[in-house]
């Protein structure tokens, strides 16, 4: 016997939690968390997709007053396109900036950076920033914690 609906069910009843205390900053650590609750329930904004042959198409799925987060969907051979996000998840497809993006791995980011669609198919990730665009980091540099994320997450910890 699959407990699936019930669980479902209680997931569909309960509203997602506050993504942080009233007139706080969100940390990278609560925009990553709930990119990553986004992520995981397609089925608040797998309907708004549209996919355009021509052109990348960015589409917004939440605008709060300290954060926002929005789709970005580009076609196959797509030039590219700036992005302003501080975390970022591959959701389909092939994308990278700078690096390979990974599907169910959020990507911090520390400045403004190029992201392109790679492969024969749409690309499409997801990504969020605080509205100020500074999100606080608590004693490292925008390039020290850039860094010491972009190793922590390309390069695992290997055991014995």
């Amino acid at each position: 016997m699959s407990v699936a609906p019930e669980i479902a069910l209680l997931a569909a009843a309960s509203p997602f939690p506050a993504v942080h205390p009233a007139g706080a900053q969100p940390t990278l650590g609560t925009l990553s968390r709930r990119l990553r609750m986004l992520a995981a329930a397609p089925e608040r904004w797998w309907g708004l997709v549209r996919f355009d042959p021509a052109r990348s198409v960015r589409i917004e799925i939440e605008d709060q007053p300290r954060y926002g987060a929005w789709l970005l969907v580009m076609p196959p051979g797509d030039g590219g396109r700036d992005c302003d996000c501080d975390v970022a998840t591959l959701i389909a497809g092939e994308a990278a900036d700078g690096a390979a993006l990974q599907p169910g791995r959020v990507r911090v980011h520390g400045q403004r950076h190029w992201l392109r669609g790679h492969g024969a198919g749409y690309s499409i990730s997801l990504h969020a920033r605080t509205v100020s665009g500074r999100v606080p980091r608590a004693q490292f540099s925008v390039t020290e914690f850039s860094a010491s994320r972009e190793l922590a997450i390309q390069r695992p910890a290997r055991f014995g």
